[in-house]
Parts: C-alpha cells; structure tokens; sequence
C-alpha cells in the first residue's frame, strides 16, 4: 500500500520509523551521535542540518500527516514560527497577521520585526476583506491561526488562500490548537503549516518542540536559514516525540469527544458568563468551522459570572491542573492574562477581548464526570468565601 493512502492511525503508527535491523525491535532505535562520518558517504549528517537518521524519519511523518511534501522539527514552537517567518521576510517587505494570534507570536512581531525593517499590520476584522484591506505591494507573507489563541476564533483559511495566491503572497498557519487530527491547512491552499509540537503532537506535557509542514521548495527555503539560527532539536526529544505521535489520533479524538461535553455544560451553568468554543452552536464561526475542520478541538476558553473570582477558582481546583501550557493528555486550565498573553499590554489584551476574568481550558482524557464535579466543587467553595468576605 503507498504510504500516502495509509490511515491516519497507521501514519501516525509506522510511517518515518526506523527499522531495527539488528536486533528487530518494534519501535525506532535512538541514534544519539552528534559526530558522523564525512567520507564515503551519501549525506554528510550533522543534528544542525536537521538530517541525523531520527530527524529525518520524524519529518517523514509529519509532513504525511499534514498531507506536505517535507517538514522540519525545531527546538520550540516559536523556533518554528520565526524561522519560517523570517525565511520569506526580509528589510522593506510587508506582512498582515490577524490580531488573534498566540502572544508570543505578537510579541515576535512587535518586538523584533521593526528591528529588521519589516513592516507589518493586524487584521481586527477576520474576515477576508479584512485581509485585503491591509495588504500593500511590498506585501510578501499573510499568517494566521485558527482556531485562535485564547479566544477560538476561526479564520476562514480557503477564502485567505484564494485571496494570498490572486496576489502572489505566501500563506502561513499556526495550526497547533486544531492539530493535523481535526485540520489539514494545506488542503485547503495554505503553503506553509506551524505546529507548537510541544502541544498536541506530543501531548504529554514532557517536551518542547515545533514543527513546519510545506512544499519541497519552501522547505528548502526555510531549511537554508533555519541551519544558520540553529534551532535543532535533540535526538532524544525527536525520539520522544515520534513516539508520542503514534497516539495522536486517539488522544485528539477522546479530547474532541471531552471538550464538545465540557462546553455544552459549562454554556448552561448559572456561573458561567461566556464560553468559547467553536463546536457550539451558539459560537459565531461555527458553521465555518464546521465547513474546515473535522473535529473542534480539546482547547476552549470561558468566563465565570461577574463576582467571582478566577484566580481564586483555579487555586480551589484538584483534579484540572492550574499550568501554563496545554494539549496533554491531562486536562489543564491557565489565565492568558498572566501566561500565554502576559507579554502583550493591558491594552492590547481588551483590544483582542482577553479579559483578566477569562480562563483557558485544555481538556485531557479524563471523565467529564469527573472533571464536572471538580468544577462544581470549586466554584462552590469560592462562592463560600465570597459570602464570608
């Protein structure tokens, strides 16, 4: 069978692995050498080229997954994300990002960009006239995320490729949150795919890593700079990662299955003001996301009723874990405010409507009984202590 027509499991499972031909173990040997041979050999392999025997095999996977041609792995997400973004980017070009973006991609660009002579603007309105409206003629990369960080806004990504491609611009998608399970950006016209790998991919809060999906001929493009910044990942963790990936389709599945139940009961709790997430109905995109996803994800966000307090909710929980990152197999809640999103001012957090209130909740594997009655619990005590203040 051609690896390509493979199901998702099976590629997840057998594809890029490595064949223990000497000693026929069922799992990938780990080749941990940082020093290899030069002469008399096809590739000169060296960890910064991205090419040492795991490296390569995990690439193969990740790019079958995200149905691209090659991928890199890198040392972070945000490794991934300015590498490519800097690898089609350079003085006195211009590029448009939808405001809803992960903080540290938005501090990426208000920090450093200018620096660089790169212009850039934010799109406050998704939609794709919003995108037009702010392209320019040196307009060289359009980059977006959806579902968003912390809001789970949706992005309609066909309408932004068709727009990117009339116009000869280079598209690029954080895809972490939807992960390649419920999403596969490059079917749908996007050129190159980012994934925060140390989330869903690995999914077992135990690694950091990134990853970018394309064609061959940008791959080769952002691999030219990316041997310059340096930001390989180690064997051991590639090793780590491919290993994880081979239950991605069943732990993303479970978490889609777990956070659609979350959010209906949490949309229908007297102490809940809003809840974020695109598989509910009453959420705004949901038909377009209905129309380019094939699951809603395990991420969703949402606020407690005015009067209670949400950092004294996350510290009364015991089950649902106060962390900072997401998409393990554990489900975990975070303030963006103080985490992911502290980077950006107070200001540019009302801008993008990431109230001080608002919790971001990434669902695991447990039972949503059991993740219902820890809520239950602690909003019951902090109501308590209000009464008692």
């Amino acid at each position: 069978m051609n690896s390509k027509n493979k199901g998702f499991n099976t590629i997840c499972t057998h594809v890029g692995e490595i064949e223990d031909k000497q000693f026929k173990g069922a799992i990938s040997p780990i080749y941990l050498s940082t020093s290899y041979a030069f002469e008399d050999v096809d590739i000169k392999r060296y960890p910064r080229y991205f090419n040492t025997p795991n490296q390569e095999a995990l690439c193969k996977k990740i790019a079958q997954l995200e149905k691209g041609e090659a991928s890199l792995i890198f040392g972070s997400g945000m490794a991934a994300i300015s590498t490519a973004l800097l690898a089609f980017l350079q003085k006195g070009d211009h590029i448009v990002l939808q405001r809803t973006l992960y903080g540290g991609t938005a501090n990426l660009v208000n920090e450093e960009f200018s620096k660089y002579g790169i212009e850039y603007s934010f799109v406050d309105n998704q939609d794709v006239n919003g995108f037009e409206e702010k392209i320019k003629e040196n307009t060289k990369v359009i980059y977006i995320e959806t579902p968003s960080n912390p809001l789970l806004t949706i992005t309609d990504i066909k309408a932004i490729s068709v727009l990117a491609k009339k116009k000869g611009i280079v598209t690029m998608i954080d895809n972490t949150f939807a992960s390649p399970v419920n999403q596969n950006p490059i079917e749908l016209g996007i050129d190159v795919v980012i994934h925060s790998a140390t989330k869903y991919l690995g999914g077992h809060s135990d690694i950091l890593a990134g990853a970018v999906v394309s064609s061959e001929e940008n791959m080769e493009q952002i691999f030219h700079l990316a041997k310059n910044l340096g930001g390989s990942l180690s064997d051991f963790t590639v090793w780590m990662l491919e290993r994880s990936i081979k239950t991605l389709g069943l732990r993303v599945k479970q978490q889609n299955k777990n956070a659609k139940k979350m959010a209906k009961w949490l949309e229908k709790h007297d102490d809940i003001q809003a809840v974020y997430y695109p598989g509910l109905k009453s959420h705004p995109d949901y038909q377009l996301a209905k129309s380019q996803m094939k699951g809603f994800g395990g991420m969703l966000s949402f606020e407690l009723k005015e009067g209670l307090d949400a950092s004294k909710f996350q510290k009364e929980l015991r089950l649902i874990k106060s962390s900072m990152s997401l998409a393990g197999v554990e489900s975990t809640i975070l303030s963006p405010t103080l985490t992911s999103h502290a980077l950006l001012t107070e200001e540019e957090r009302k801008h993008q409507g990431i109230n001080n209130g608002l919790l971001r909740f990434s669902v695991g594997i447990e039972e949503t009984e059991d993740l219902i009655i820890d809520i239950e619990q602690a909003l019951h005590k902090i109501k308590i202590l209000e009464l008692e203040q």
